[in-house]
């Protein structure tokens, strides 16, 4: 006999349609992971996790950041004196480090969770009715938008959600086998989840802890007993075997969950320095359940009962509409299931366990009661009822990913009892007299058709509209991370920009840096002068890099910006020079050249310029002089005022004598302008900034500088940056070149 055969014979019908529903989940969710989010997504605390899980494979619960934690600061890390920690409990992040060791990738987590979660709510929906129920609720959560798009990125609440199953599945399991095994396992599990995220694992565990105590005081006072026959046992044969079971697999399972509590509290400790302080506490004290003034980093607001009401209503409604299999039908179903589960209990129907759906029945008040003191419903929905935008438009109301279990699992039951109605129900029989048994039961077949035609047709509308709106932001990464992927990065260092303030991925979360600050690639935040010098006394050895864009950037997937990859270097020597070149339009009539540094400024003003100027200027330790024009020098000639060093010649007060130097400071960025003026007074600028520090062997100078061109001003912002490998950039006649040596 084959071992294959073996295998088939060993594992019953019942296990292969589990592991055929884990498989078809996981499957869905890889996929979606790898086609629709390689970049990751709109939501940036994935770079958080990833981040951690890349730590934790190193063996640290904290980036050593020192002098430079500024620099590297990822986003929602707390800097304490240099040590850089998440803001969230590792547990998530293990999970992902777990694939991401083994394999090198982490998106293989992502397929086991999602293949996890869909076998717990098949083997649930099992212990609630029966097998195909079961299978059916399996199938229903893996189809749900929700699922998919939450499940497929690097975010908590799946991967939470699986602990939740597991504690349930063993605990319902210890309830009807009195296993202490599962019992224990349960109390591990929920353990977990409560390390991960307290306050869901509270909302999820709710039901199942007043269970608990009605089994342990049932068990312990009413169980045929009285109390004084209770004492007489534990007297004649003490300890935790004369216990009854109920007791024991309550205490197995407190036990389980509250080691890991205490393991909770003494990872706050080491972090925060106190056991009930959470990391996200110490990141922002206010961002907690609660009513009142709610507050992180610059976003806050009055979270008053009312608006708590109104925002989980409308949370609600999305996912009972929008983000489930079958949308508004599906949630139908699940109320109708709802109807026929209660109704088979109060019958004491022996094929409906009462204590498992009226435990997952549970789940549809706690969860939604625990989420109404939780501003975090709130801030997913950017306007309160628009299901379009915001993070609940890309992944439905995740905070609420935990009743999907419930909803899928009456759901099935509400269309298998609606099936089985249909097929031996009174229906049936009159559509049997009016044709035949054949007939009858084939317009039955036609009519579950439809309904499965008409659910899955709203599930993958469903599906449609976050699939376009998250690769729409998958397309917006795509451009910009280009210039990043065609290179081949060796012992590098690469400065990249800060659009949302003074933080790493974000919003670039795939430009990680590894837990040490080291390997092919180091990414630094590109600051002032000072800062960006101190990075490259740091890295002294490495290639150097700048990341930058021409554009805005905004969140908006259809606001796109143009990357560029520059190589840079430095100089030194006691005098540098520099000559800057730019291309001049036929329509221009004059030109202005500036040199500014510290607030100070020297002028050249150039009538009907040729198709080029060129700008000829030095650096020194104490000045920046612009020392020629288009090959003429400036040292005493007379021009325009300039706004400082000035002073009025004697022999004739209308003409201004002007010094062509500017006092640098030993770090300083000199600004060199060249503005255009054409016929109608339109402008056109070219603004360079160059990064120049003093140094023992004399004047240092990162190049090529930070170039800018821009229209109708004089000061480019940063979004207007140069591209020179772009010839769509900018008009054909621009250019601009720095050539900066030693003197």
């Amino acid at each position: 006999m084959t071992f294959g055969r073996q295998l088939r014979e060993r594992v019953d019908r019942a296990t292969a349609g589990y592991l055929a529903v884990g498989a078809a989940a996981g499957l869905a969710v890889f996929l979606v992971a790898v086609f629709v989010f390689p970049y990751h997504s709109v939501n940036h605390d994935e770079g958080v996790y990833l981040m951690q899980a890349s730590m934790l494979l190193e063996g640290q619960l904290t980036l050593a950041g020192g002098d430079l934690a500024d620099v590297f600061q990822p986003w929602f890390f707390i800097d304490d004196g240099g040590e850089l920690y998440p803001k969230y409990n590792p547990v998530p992040a293990a999970m992902f480090a777990a694939s991401m060791g083994l394999f090198g990738e982490p998106r293989l987590t992502l397929a086991v969770v999602a293949a996890g979660n869909a076998v717990c709510v098949a083997i649930l929906g099992s212990m609630v009715a029966d097998r195909r129920v079961g299978l059916l609720a399996g199938l229903l959560f893996a189809a749900s938008p929700m699922t998919l798009f939450t499940s497929a990125v690097f975010l908590p609440y799946a991967p939470t959600t699986l602990l939740n199953l597991l504690f349930a599945v063993t605990y319902l399991r210890g309830v009807q086998t009195g296993s202490l095994r599962a019992a224990a396992a349960a109390g591990v599990a929920i353990g977990l989840a409560a390390f991960a995220r307290p306050y869901t694992a509270l909302l999820f565990a709710a039901p199942f802890i007043l269970h608990a105590l009605w089994t342990v005081g049932r068990g312990l006072w009413i169980d045929d007993r009285s109390l004084a026959d209770q004492a007489r046992q534990l007297r004649s044969r003490p300890g935790f075997r004369s216990l009854p079971n109920p007791v024991q697999r309550n205490i197995l399972t407190g036990v389980g969950g509250s080691a890991f509590v205490g393991l909770t509290l003494a990872y706050n400790a080491f972090l925060t320095g106190a056991p009930l302080t959470f990391p996200y506490q110490a990141f922002a004290p206010l961002d907690g359940p609660g009513f009142g003034f709610r507050e992180i980093l610059a976003h806050s607001v009055d979270y008053t009962l009312a608006l708590a009401v109104e925002s989980n209503r409308y949370a609600l409604q999305f996912l009972g509409t929008r983000w489930v299999a079958g949308g508004i039908a599906g949630t139908l179903a699940a109320a109708v299931g709802l109807v026929v589960a209660a109704r088979r209990w109060r019958n004491r129907d022996g094929e409906f366990d009462s204590t498992v759906g009226a435990l997952l029945a549970g789940l549809l008040i706690s969860v939604p009661l625990g989420n109404v003191p939780f501003w975090g419903t709130h801030n997913m929905l950017a306007e309160l009822d628009d299901p379009t935008n915001g993070l609940v438009s890309h992944f439905g109301p995740f905070y609420y990913f935990d009743l999907l279990v419930p909803l899928s699992i009456f759901a099935a039951l509400g269309l298998v009892a609606g099936w089985r109605w249909l097929r031996h129900g009174s229906a049936f029989d009159r559509l049997a007299a009016a044709t035949s048994p054949t007939g009858g039961r084939r317009v039955a077949v036609a009519l579950a058709l439809v309904v499965a035609l008409a659910v899955g047709g709203v599930t993958a509308t469903a599906v449609a509209e976050p699939l376009e709106r998250n690769t729409a932001y998958t397309d917006k990464y795509e451009t910009v991370y280009e210039p990043i992927e065609s290179t081949e990065f060796e012992n590098a260092l690469v400065f990249i920009p800060d659009p949302y303030g003074p933080w790493q991925n974000h919003p670039f979360q795939s430009l990680r840096n590894n837990p040490n600050f080291d390997g092919d690639v180091v990414y630094a935040r590109d600051r002032d002068p000072a800062g960006d010098f101190e990075v490259l006394a740091a890295y002294s050895n490495r290639t150097l890099y700048r990341f930058d864009y021409r554009g805005i950037w905004t969140p908006e997937p259809d606001q796109g910006v143009s990357p560029k990859l520059e190589s840079l270097s430095t100089v030194t020597g006691e005098s540098l020079t520099a000559d800057t070149r730019v291309g001049v339009a036929d329509q221009v009539t004059r030109a202005t050249v500036t040199l500014a540094a510290d607030g100070e400024t020297v002028t050249r003003d150039i009538d009907s310029p040729d198709e080029t100027i060129t700008a000829n200027w030095t650096l020194e330790n104490g000045s920046a002089t612009l020392a020629a024009v288009d090959g003429a020098s400036l040292r005493g000639a007379n021009a325009s005022a300039p706004t400082a060093n000035t002073s009025v010649s004697p022999a004739n007060n209308s003409t201004l004598q002007r010094n062509t130097s500017v006092p640098i400071d030993p770090t300083e960025t000199v600004d060199l302008r060249i503005t255009l003026v054409d016929t109608g007074g339109n402008t056109y600028t070219y603004q360079q900034l160059t990064a120049t520090q003093t140094t023992p062997a004399g004047r240092q100078a990162v190049t090529p500088p930070d170039r800018r061109v821009c229209r109708l001003t004089t000061d480019c912002d940063p979004a207007d940056t140069y591209l020179p490998d772009d010839p769509d950039a900018h008009p054909d006649w621009v250019r601009f070149s720095t050539q900066l040596s030693t003197a």
